[in-house]
Parts: C-alpha cells; sequence; structure tokens
C-alpha cells in the first residue's frame, strides 16, 4: 500500500496561482500513474491531471493551458501547478497513486474567490 500526503491547497483569488504537492511512501516503487482528482460541492469526484512514470501526462479540457502536472520519480512526489484559477476550480483536491493498489491522499481544500 502506499502512502500519500497532500500539501499546497489554500484561498487564491480569481486568476491567481498555487502549487499543490503530493509525496508518497511505503511501497512507491510499484506506483505506475500519479495525479488528481477534484470535487466540488454537491458534485462527482472528477480527473484533473495525470502522470504516468513514463511521464505522458492527461489533462481534464478544464484545465488544459492552465494546469500543469509534473513527477519527481526520485523524490515519489507529484505537483499540481495551477495558473489563472478560476472560481469553479474551487474543490477538494485529491492526490491518487495506481500501481498494484488505488490509493489516495486525504484531500486539501483550494478555494477561488471571485
Amino acid at each position: 500500500q502506499v502512502q500519500l500526503v497532500e500539501s499546497g491547497g489554500g484561498l487564491v483569488q480569481a486568476g491567481g496561482s498555487l502549487r499543490l504537492s503530493c509525496a508518497a511512501s511505503g511501497s512507491s516503487f510499484s506506483i505506475n500513474r500519479m495525479g488528481w482528482y477534484r470535487q466540488a460541492p454537491g458534485k462527482q469526484r472528477e480527473l484533473v491531471a495525470t502522470v504516468t512514470s513514463g511521464g505522458r501526462t492527461i489533462y481534464a479540457d478544464s484545465v488544459k493551458g492552465r494546469f500543469t502536472i509534473a513527477r519527481d520519480n526520485a523524490k515519489n512526489t507529484v505537483y499540481l501547478e495551477m495558473n489563472s484559477l478560476k472560481p469553479e476550480d474551487t474543490a477538494v483536491y485529491y492526490c491518487y497513486a495506481f500501481g498494484t493498489t488505488w490509493d489516495w491522499g486525504q484531500g486539501t481544500q483550494v478555494t477561488v474567490s471571485s
């Protein structure tokens, strides 16, 4: 099993930036994909971005061109750089890791004020 610890959420004005980090420990050698989902109040959890161990990235259409996901394999850490934030980006952001198991972080709140 993999343990995931997130950091970097907070409150920002529209147009601002935030950077989320997620550090993996435990059976991190088994991780293939890492990334971020988010869940806004009253909505389903949705994929934001994914990066594979080989560096391939996938983004939700709603964040393309504004968010960048990056992975440091040596540190078992994934980052999400969020720019040009919008109020509709407000959500709890969850880091995930997938290898032999699917594991989630505890979530970090991102609030974008208009």
